[in-house]
């Protein structure tokens, strides 16, 4: 079985780490230099930096906070939020990204996966996934939860995959800062339908959320904001512990 991943998150907004719930009510969370730092010492295994409303305000990525933050960790560093051409992309990989998460763009433009992954290789193209239940069916939303699709989430994680994407970020909306436990229903039917590392996001509360997220489900790594930014589980501690739950780890200390 191949080592499960734990993975921060670092929301950004006006340069600024924040956390939510359900995508709403954001509250400053640190500086997210000073957090990948931490994070680096505690033994994240990589680290996602997602600009919040950079899609949403029309802005680029900050490649210099990217540049900051990537000067600062040895870690797998993916970076998300207004990347909407390959242009955009390039730029957040020489600032020192290891690889980028598209949302909105690529919804609203589908062959920017397949151009993204033709021009950096499918190992750099991350496909986040906002999902919401509506009325008993999984829908795909984009522009940070605000507005939703036409997709139906399974439909655009098979499509995602077709196009060279090589890794989904799925995020429940409905778990999203609520601390209640990752969607395991959606999460194990999405990484039931494709063949691509699924990064399980949105709900973690408690270091039995992600024994039960790895034994239920395929996904690969356990991506959480708020429980590690606030101090409520220690990334050691939550190592230590699956450990002694027999979930195979990712476990060196890094310095």
């Amino acid at each position: 079985m191949l080592k499960k991943r734990i993975i921060p998150c670092l929301d950004i907004k006006d340069g600024r780490t924040v956390k939510g719930v359900n995508f709403e009510g954001l509250r400053d969370a640190g500086d997210p230099v000073e957090l990948a730092k931490k994070y680096v010492e505690e033994g994240a295994d990589e680290l996602v930096f997602l600009d919040i409303t950079a899609t949403l305000e029309k802005r680029k990525t900050l490649a210099e906070m990217v540049e900051k933050i990537a000067s600062a960790i040895n870690i797998p560093f993916t970076v998300g939020g207004g990347i909407n051409s390959v242009e955009d992309a390039s730029a957040v990989i020489k600032a020192g990204a290891d690889k980028v998460s598209v949302n909105s763009s690529a919804v609203k433009n589908p062959q920017l996966i397949a151009d993204l992954a033709a021009q950096f290789g499918s190992q750099c193209v991350v496909v986040a996934v906002d999902t919401r239940n509506i009325n008993g069916t999984q829908k795909v939303f984009v522009s940070g939860g605000k507005i939703e699709t036409e997709w139906e989430t399974l439909a655009w994680v098979k499509k995602v995959e077709e196009l060279g994407a090589g890794e989904i970020l799925l995020t429940s909306m409905d778990g999203d800062g609520t601390k209640a436990g990752f969607k395991i229903d959606i999460t194990k039917a999405v990484s039931d339908a494709i063949n691509i590392p699924v990064i399980a996001s949105g709900g973690a509360g408690k270091m039995e959320d992600f024994t039960e997220v790895f034994t239920l489900t395929k996904a690969s790594g356990g991506l959480a904001a708020s429980i590690f930014h606030f101090g409520e589980i220690p990334i050691p501690t939550l190592k230590n512990y699956l450990k002694e739950q027999n979930i195979p780890i990712r476990y060196e200390n890094r310095f």
